[in-house]
């Protein structure tokens, strides 16, 4: 599988559910599948698309899978989202500025 879009890959409300319990370690694939709606097949293709992302890596221990969590291509996220937190930001400054204005003193 090519790489994937980190943003295409977060789009997935599972994938990005399985990235936040990643956040606690590393974790087997039939652990991650617990609590989910589908079942392990789809995990795993979900967890192949956090790998094609290169979000998580994977460590084979035995016959099992366990999947860590690599942030490091969040930063391109974090990126672009930074223009839109500047965005608000400006605005909301604005608008204190205006309920300031306002007051009646």
């Amino acid at each position: 599988m090519p790489n994937a879009d980190v943003f295409a890959a977060l789009a997935n409300p599972i994938r990005r559910d399985l990235l936040v319990r990643l956040r606690g370690g590393p974790c087997a694939v039939n652990e991650l599948a617990r609590g989910f709606d589908v079942g392990r097949p789809a995990i795993s293709e979900h967890l192949q698309v956090l790998r094609a992302a290169r979000l998580v890596r994977e460590e084979p221990r035995g016959r099992e899978r366990y999947y860590h969590l690599d942030p490091r291509p969040l930063a391109e996220v974090e990126t672009w989202l930074e223009a839109f937190t500047q965005y608000w930001d400006r605005r909301l400054e604005a608008l204190d500025d205006l309920l300031n204005q306002e007051k009646p003193k």
